[in-house]
C-alpha cells in the first residue's frame, strides 16, 4: 500500500456517529498519521435513536447514551468548538475559536440539527422545545415527567410520532398537528399513514391533521401557554415540541466551493465530495446525514438519509477510501434501513418507500395490525415496510437488491401476494407537509446558480 495514504494529517468534522466510527475505521485500516475529530457538542459521541424513545420515557438518563467505542482512535478530540469555514485550496478547517487545523484529507460529517420554530420569539418561549441534542431530550424528559396538562407536538414525522407514543405511555395528554393528511404520511406513503393515524386515535391522542400551526403563545411572562390553528382553532398547552425535520449543517462550506446546500453535500458513490460544478473532489469525503449520494438500484437519484445503519456503513466505506488508492476503493451501495418503535408498534422499513409508484401488502392485513408491505416502481421492488413482521425483512431486502419484478413472486409471504391488486403508493410532495421525510430523493437538480465563465480571446 502507498505510505503517504496510510500518514499525514486526516480531519474529521463531526463527532457523531459517522464521525466516530469513520475514525475508527482509519485506524483498523492501518491509518498511522495524525487524526483531528472537531464537534460543536461538548460532549463525546452519543446515540440519538434512544432520545425520543428511552429517554422521553424516563428509562435511562440522557446523559447515559454515549456510544461504545470499538477501539480507541488515538485522535486529538476538539470538542465544544464549531467548525465556520474551509479553505480547499489552503486546506485548513477554520474553527469558531479563530484557530485553524491544517488537513492532507478531510471527512465531512456534520450531520443535521433540529428544524426550528421560524419565529424567534415564540421559539424561545420557556416550555418550546426541538429534539436532537441530548442536552434538549434531557431537558424535555424533565419537563415531561413534571407531568404537564397537554403536550403540544408540531410535526407528524416519525420523531413527533414517537414524540406522542412516549407522551401517552406516561400518561400525558398529547395534541399533534400535522399539515399533511396523516402522521408519517411522507415517509410510508398514503396506505400505511391510515394505520399510523388510527393507531395514534387509538392511544387517545388528539390528531389534528391538514391544518398547520399559526402561533405558539405565551403568558406574557415568557411560558408557552398554547397554540393557534390554521382553521381557527386554539389548543392550551404547557409543553410544545417542535418536530418539522432536520436541516443539514452546511452553512460553515457556503465559501468552499462545493456541492453544499440545503439537501446536504453532493458525493459519489465512494463518498468523495463534488464541488460545485460537478468536478470530484481527491481529499474531501463526505459522510453520514450531510450527505447526498448516488445509488444505482434507485435510479441514480441522488439519495439524503437520516438514518443510522447509513451513517455508520458509509463512515466505513469514507474512511477505507482516505487511506486506499483509487483500485481498492469501495463504494457505498448499502440498502437503506430504518426503525421505530411507537404506540406499541415495531415499524422497519428497508430500501426507499418514498421511490415508488404502487405498494401491494404481502402478508398480514392492515385489520390486523401486523403486515408487510411491499414498494415497487415501474415494476421492480424498491422498499418494503414491515409492522411487527421484521423477520420477513431480509426477504424483501434481498428482493431490492436483486431489483425483484414488482409485485414481487411467491416467497416468504403466507399467501398469493400475486392476488392482491397493487394500489398507488400515494407519496405526497413533502412541500405539503409538516414533518421531513427521513429518506429524501433529491434528483438531479442543483442546488445553486452558477456563473458560467466564457474563455475570452
Amino acid at each position: 500500500m502507498p505510505g503517504d495514504l496510510r500518514d499525514g494529517r486526516i480531519v474529521i468534522v463531526g463527532a457523531s456517529l459517522a464521525g466516530l466510527r469513520a475514525a475508527e475505521t482509519l485506524r483498523e485500516e492501518g491509518f498511522s498519521g495524525s487524526l483531528t475529530v472537531v464537534g460543536d457538542e461538548p460532549c463525546p459521541p452519543y446515540d440519538r435513536p434512544p432520545l425520543s424513545k428511552q429517554v422521553l420515557l424516563g428509562k435511562v438518563p440522557a446523559e447515559t447514551t454515549g456510544l461504545p467505542m470499538r477501539r480507541d482512535p488515538d485522535a486529538d478530540w476538539r470538542l465544544g468548538v464549531r467548525a465556520t469555514g474551509l479553505d480547499p485550496l489552503e486546506k485548513r478547517v477554520m474553527l469558531a475559536d479563530g484557530k485553524s487545523l491544517p488537513y492532507d484529507r478531510l471527512l465531512i460529517a456534520t450531520g443535521t440539527r433540529a428544524r426550528p420554530w421560524p419565529n424567534p420569539e415564540e421559539a424561545s418561549l420557556d416550555g418550546v422545545f426541538t429534539l436532537r441534542t441530548r442536552d434538549e431530550a434531557g431537558g424535555l424528559a424533565e419537563r415531561l415527567a413534571a407531568g404537564p396538562g397537554r403536550v403540544m407536538v408540531i410535526g407528524g414525522g416519525f420523531t413527533g410520532s414517537e414524540i406522542a407514543s412516549a407522551c401517552r405511555e406516561r400518561g400525558l395528554d398529547v395534541t399533534v398537528a400535522e399539515r399533511g393528511p396523516a402522521p408519517l404520511v411522507g415517509a410510508l406513503g398514503g396506505t400505511l399513514s391510515k394505520l399510523a393515524a388510527v393507531m395514534q386515535r387509538n392511544h387517545g391522542v388528539d390528531l389534528r391533521c391538514g391544518v398547520t400551526v399559526t402561533a405558539l403563545r405565551g403568558d406574557g411572562n415568557g411560558r408557552f401557554i398554547g397554540a393557534d390553528l390554521s382553521d381557527g382553532s386554539r389548543v392550551d398547552a404547557d409543553v410544545c415540541v417542535v418536530a418539522l425535520g432536520a436541516v443539514r449543517n452546511v452553512e460553515w462550506l457556503a465559501e468552499s466551493g462545493l456541492a453544499a446546500g440545503p439537501r446536504g453535500i453532493a458525493c459519489d458513490a465512494g463518498c468523495r465530495a463534488f464541488n460545485m460544478y460537478g468536478i470530484v473532489t481527491d481529499d474531501i469525503f463526505v459522510a453520514g446525514d450531510v450527505s447526498r449520494f448516488p445509488h444505482p438500484l434507485f435510479g441514480y437519484q441522488m439519495l439524503s438519509l437520516e438514518h443510522w445503519g447509513n451513517a455508520v456503513e458509509q463512515a466505513e466505506v469514507a474512511a477505507h477510501n482516505m487511506v486506499n488508492p483509487g483500485p481498492l476503493r469501495r463504494p457505498h451501495l448499502a440498502i437503506p434501513v430504518f426503525w421505530s418503535t411507537q404506540f406499541g408498534l415495531n415499524i422497519k422499513s428497508v430500501g426507499v418507500p418514498t421511490y415508488s409508484d404502487h405498494v401491494v401488502i404481502a402478508q398480514g392485513s392492515l385489520e390486523a395490525r401486523r403486515l408487510a408491505m411491499v414498494y415497487g416502481y415501474q415494476g421492480r421492488v424498491t422498499a418494503a415496510v414491515t409492522v411487527d413482521m421484521a423477520k420477513s425483512l431480509d426477504y424483501y431486502r434481498h428482493l431490492i437488491e436483486t431489483a425483484a419484478p414488482f409485485p414481487p413472486p411467491l416467497g416468504a409471504a403466507d399467501r398469493a401476494i400475486a392476488a392482491d391488486v397493487p394500489i398507488p403508493s400515494d407519496v405526497p410532495d413533502p412541500k405539503g407537509l409538516s414533518h421531513g421525510p427521513t429518506v429524501a430523493l433529491t434528483g438531479h437538480l442543483p442546488d445553486r446558480r452558477l456563473t458560467v465563465v466564457q474563455p475570452t480571446g
